[in-house]
Order: structure tokens, then C-alpha cells, then sequence
């Protein structure tokens, strides 16, 4: 399965708020075997948030949008999501009747906009805050920018996310990178695997692949040729 995933906010653009969700989606999903392939960032502006979820629900598998969620006036996630499919934005009624018996509010507090989803979307309740997400087609999932929000939401929707797992190993090592440079090339041309250098305080070397048996044959011939720090198994 492959996945793309958008974070809408202008104080993600500004440097304002770290996008924290970003990784926090990536970390979930790379644990249920499925391929992130994109992170996009995009303003608060109904035409980039359509034309950055159209470009993109054609050429992967599903699209994870967060952010803008509500019923200010900066919150225009729904409006863009629903330019995409070509539909209006309207009052959900299954949103509005789980607020009035979860969340105890009256039909008539709730502050317009608050519950307003794509026409046709499956409405995703929020167990921890008030603005409900929604899955659109069964491949736009729109998500709570709070990361709280954001992370209990997905929960509902985890199962719908899969792939082949694969299995990593982590070798840090206290050499410099371009040290190793030399040794990563040969361990991969003597392992089918997937390797990624990482550079920092040591070099994270991570190996991975679906095949735990490779993997753990690449990290024992790595380790026996680096300054080994620890090794980290996921």
C-alpha cells in the first residue's frame, strides 16, 4: 500500500509549529507495512488543499490530510477536500447526533461548520476533541490537526492501513559517513536489502526488507566491520 500524507496549515509553513504529525503518521504506518511515499505541506487555502489531495488520490492508494479542521475562519480542510471530488460541504447528521450523545452539546450550540463534512463522507467521531474527521471514497482520510485529536482518530482507521511488513535493524556506528562509504556500497551489492544512512552525533545505518533472515545476515556483516555503538531491532 502506498500512502500520501498532507499537513495543511499556514503555522506549519511559518515555523510555528513543528510538524510533529507528520512523523508521528509516517512512524504508525511504516509499522503496518505500508509505503509513505510523500509529505506535503500546504496552506490554508481551499485551492492548494484540492489540488494537492486530486494530484495525489490518483496516483496512491490513500491520501492522509490533517489540519484546518473546525469551524474558524482558517479552517478550510473540508472546502478543499470536497473541491477535489466536485461536491458541496454540508451538515452531517451521524456527526451532529454523536455530539449531542457524546460530547453533550445541543443541536442547536454547536457553532456552524463544526460538524460539516464532504457530501457522501463516512464521518470519523473525535474521542477527544469536538470537529469530526471523515473518509472520503475510501481514500482521502481527513484528520484533526491536534496532534492528540489527530493520533486518537487514527486509531478508528488503523485497520484500513496495510502491507507487507518489513522487518529493520538499526546499526549506529561511530565512524564518520564518508568513512563507511565504501562498506555500505559492498553490503549492498552482497544483500538484497533496502539501506539508509543516517549521519548525526554516530551514523544510523538502517537495514530493511521483508525478509528478516537478509536483514539479519546484512547487520551481522556490517557489525563485524564498523565501531559499532549499539544495534536497534523494529
Amino acid at each position: 500500500m502506498h500512502v500520501a500524507v498532507i499537513n495543511v496549515g499556514d503555522e506549519i509553513l511559518a515555523g510555528d509549529t513543528t510538524n510533529t504529525n507528520a512523523t508521528w503518521l509516517c512512524d504508525r504506518l511504516d509499522e503496518r507495512g505500508v509505503d509513505v511515499e510523500r509529505i506535503t505541506v500546504v496552506p490554508d487555502r481551499v485551492g492548494d488543499i484540492a489540488r494537492v489531495v486530486n494530484e495525489y488520490r490518483a496516483e496512491y492508494d490513500a491520501v492522509v490530510v490533517t489540519g484546518g479542521l473546525g469551524p474558524t475562519h482558517d479552517d478550510v480542510t473540508m472546502d478543499g477536500v470536497a473541491a477535489a471530488f466536485g461536491r458541496d460541504v454540508e451538515r452531517n447528521d451521524e456527526a451532529v447526533a454523536w455530539l449531542v450523545e457524546h460530547g453533550g452539546y445541543e443541536r442547536d450550540d454547536l457553532v456552524e461548520g463544526t460538524s460539516h463534512l464532504p457530501a457522501g463522507a463516512r464521518v470519523l467521531h473525535n474521542d477527544v476533541g469536538v470537529a469530526p474527521g471523515c473518509v472520503v471514497d475510501d481514500e482521502v482520510y481527513v484528520l484533526p490537526g491536534v496532534p492528540q485529536e489527530m493520533e486518537g482518530m487514527f486509531e478508528r482507521v488503523a485497520g484500513e492501513f496495510a502491507g507487507e511488513r518489513t522487518h529493520a535493524v538499526v546499526v549506529t556506528v561511530d565512524e564518520p559517513e564518508s568513512a563507511l562509504l565504501d562498506r555500505i556500497e559492498e553490503l549492498r551489492e552482497r544483500f538484497d536489502v533496502t539501506v539508509g544512512s543516517y549521519p548525526g552525533e554516530y551514523v544510523r545505518v538502517k537495514i530493511k526488507d521483508v525478509n528478516a533472515d537478509a536483514v539479519e545476515a546484512a547487520a551481522g556483516w556490517l557489525r563485524e566491520r564498523v565501531d559499532v555503538v549499539e544495534t536497534e531491532e523494529r
